[in-house]
């Protein structure tokens, strides 16, 4: 069913709205959150937005020790009570070989739901709490560029300008956009 989704990558503007909430939960659902376990675990990454595989609904899944049964899935999570500022260094599957440093929250409370439904109710620290406010910003419409200061910004700008290209070159403009952007 999700076979063919794939990790998209900055500039997509679809990586740029915010998420719709989830409010059927059935096995189209569960399937993608399998998808995406499967995408993240090839990328060698800790966590994945919906909105990274396309898909703009409130959902993100995450394994931060990379070990079987640590799984965890989140639907239409709600981030509340910060606790304390820390700042360290983030990458995103989104921006492959970007790494910045990100002032997040020391602990951070999140209400949310389970793939059927059910509550979820918990308080972390540190790497988990950061992982979770990470993929949150995705549900948002925020990146990891809307993070970056002026020397991140500098460092990378070689690497952003190459995503654009690459985008660019994938994702020509109609024929109607381009005598339109021509006047």
């Amino acid at each position: 069913m999700y076979e063919d989704l794939r990790i998209i990558c900055w500039p997509d503007p679809r990586l740029k709205k915010k998420s719709k909430p989830i409010d059927v939960f059935d096995e189209a659902l569960q399937a993608l959150a399998r998808r995406m376990f499967v995408l993240v675990r090839d990328a060698k990454g800790v966590g994945l937005a919906a909105p990274q595989v396309g898909m703009n609904i409130r959902m993100f899944v995450m394994n931060p020790t990379g070990q079987d049964g640590d799984d965890r899935v989140y639907v239409n999570p709600v981030l509340s009570d910060p606790v304390g500022e820390e700042e360290s260094e983030e990458g995103c599957l989104s921006f492959p070989g970007i790494h910045v440093n990100v002032v997040r929250n020391k602990a951070i409370h999140m209400s949310a739901q389970d793939l059927d439904g059910q509550t979820i109710e918990q308080t972390e620290t540190g790497y988990i709490a950061r992982i979770w406010q990470h993929e949150y910003d995705h549900l948002n419409g925020a990146l990891l560029t809307d993070r970056m200061g002026p020397a991140a910004r500098m460092t990378h700008r070689k690497l952003l300008k190459e995503m654009e290209e690459h985008y660019a070159a994938q994702h020509p403009p109609l024929p109607m956009m381009k005598r339109l952007a021509a006047r």
